[in-house]
């Protein structure tokens, strides 16, 4: 698209978020809540939709409910009430879904993302309310008929509605990745898109940046990725400018998105509002969340990634990238944690998890809860090298790998058994020094004749003769003093 003509719109977006709990059992009944099984084999009366049947509450769904709430900054209701929402459809065998209508568990309250310069962005939340999931229907494993899995059928959710406060399809990004994040952080979904566990569907409209009012909205459904996230809002954003450029009007309908194309294409109009015919649940009775329950989850919440992000740049003076990094998977961030208790390097902790640890444990397609050495121990390699016993060299190519092999035994003592303790003897070291000068003696004249960096070449000869063993700090300062004598 041409760039004048995009610089004169600015996009609204709003986006819905539904997050499926990781609770042991559905929302109203006991029916397991499991990805991946036998496709209508965790159903029972009560998810078919039997007469008779009768909902119960899965009392964990509000706990999760209040913590996000929670992490979000969000007021939560003292008094809540669920309501049906009746629409008629193969995977929805009820004939409708219970859900929370004018009282949902959470109301306002914000996520804090980066904008496109960088820059935080705060993005208002309108509320968060509980609700269940539907069945799923497939339309890509029979040639002539859509097959029906109804194991989702009453999975608990959690929408997450967003205000309109996203501009771009790169905040828009941002915004679901911080979701899944915080979700995976609390424990209360593990937000896997291509499991349909973490969906999103975003309403998108233009307008000119001179506008007063909103434009049009246009909702965007079927993105099983935050990519795809990315690349639906984009394309609808073009499309949209480019149906006003060309006069043309803009319907206020769903879309879906065709991943393959890269483009949305209309499932059904939405000019006249749903009618989904809300009324009370008759068989729910209302639920009320004291201020000791608020105050007992508070009480049990894990760290979040932003605090944990602030700590990081604010105390440890470590680079945004490296805190980013740190925080990206809540494991990793708490392994770092319990590192650090230990020792007071932070950069150094930050160091060895994210270069030798990661690359273990990537390599062996291993999660942190799998790596062997204990916290305390990476700890300690880290003081031995900081106190000049080893390298950092030394510790990665020696020590490391012999830490894996016996993860509970002290580093220290490992590298004394492997024989690389560096040696801080001027004497010792100055008799490695005069014999690497001695066997090079051109590269010596040279040096004196001013190619200054050929310190890294005898250096290098020092460590092969010492074994590595040589101190490089001091061994540096004396390599230079000695040369220059020469």
């Amino acid at each position: 698209m041409n760039p004048e003509i995009r610089s004169k719109y600015q996009a609204v977006i709003g986006l819905e978020v539904h997050a499926q709990m990781l609770t042991k059992t559905k929302a109203y009944s006991n029916d397991v809540n499991e990805f991946g099984a036998t496709p209508n084999s965790n159903v029972s009366a009560i998810t078919l939709g039997h007469p008779g049947t009768l909902p119960r509450m899965n009392k964990q769904t509000i706990q999760y409910a209040i913590r996000l709430g929670l992490a979000c900054e969000s007021t939560i209701a003292p008094e809540q009430h669920f309501a049906r929402k009746n629409y008629f459809y193969p995977d929805l065998p009820k004939g409708y879904q219970i859900t929370q209508d004018t009282t949902p568990i959470c109301t306002e309250g914000r996520v804090i993302v980066k904008d496109e310069n960088g820059e935080e962005k705060r993005i208002g939340i309108t509320r968060i309310h509980m609700e269940e999931d539907a069945g799923k229907s497939m339309h890509d494993v029979d040639l002539y008929d859509t097959l029906v899995d109804l194991n989702r059928a009453g999975v608990p959710l959690l929408e997450i509605v967003s205000e309109p406060d996203l501009r771009s399809s790169q905040e828009a990004y941002n915004y679901v990745s911080e979701v899944r994040k915080l979700v995976r952080y609390l424990d209360i979904c593990d937000g896997n898109m291509e499991e349909g566990s973490l969906r999103c569907d975003a309403n998108i409209s233009v307008m000119l940046k001179d506008a007063k009012e909103f434009g049009t909205k246009v909702e965007v459904k079927n993105m099983n990725s935050i990519r795809n996230v990315q690349k639906a809002i984009e394309f609808e954003i073009e499309r949209q400018i480019e149906a006003v450029e060309a006069g043309e009007h803009i319907a206020q309908e769903t879309r879906s998105f065709d991943a393959l194309k890269g483009i949305t294409i209309s499932m059904r109009s939405k000019e006249a509002a749903n009618d989904y015919r809300y009324f009370p649940e008759p068989d729910l009775l209302p639920i009320t969340v004291s201020q000791e329950q608020i105050e007992a989850v508070r009480g049990n919440m894990p760290p979040l990634p932003r605090e944990l992000f602030l700590k990081y740049t604010n105390e440890f003076g470590l680079s945004e990238y490296d805190a980013l990094n740190l925080t990206d998977n809540k494991d990793i961030a708490l392994f770092y944690e319990d590192i650090i208790e230990h020792t007071k390097n932070y950069k150094g902790a930050a160091n060895w998890v994210m270069g030798d640890i990661k690359s273990f444990l990537n390599n062996r397609g291993l999660e942190i809860s799998e790596f062997p050495i204990p916290a305390k121990n990476i700890a300690a390699l880290i003081q031995i090298i900081d106190d000049s016993k080893i390298s950092s060299t030394v510790a990665s190519q020696k020590v490391f790998p012999a830490m894996l092999e016996t993860p509970e035994k002290d580093p220290l003592k490992i590298a004394e058994e492997l024989n690389v303790l560096q040696d801080s003897n001027e004497d010792a070291i100055l008799t490695f020094i005069d014999d690497v000068i001695k066997q090079h003696p051109d590269e010596a004249a040279r040096y004196k004749g001013g190619e200054k960096q050929l310190v890294g070449f005898f250096m290098g000869q020092l460590m092969r003769a010492s074994k590595g063993q040589a101190d490089p700090k001091v061994a540096n300062g004396l390599m230079r003093k000695r040369l220059e004598e020469q």
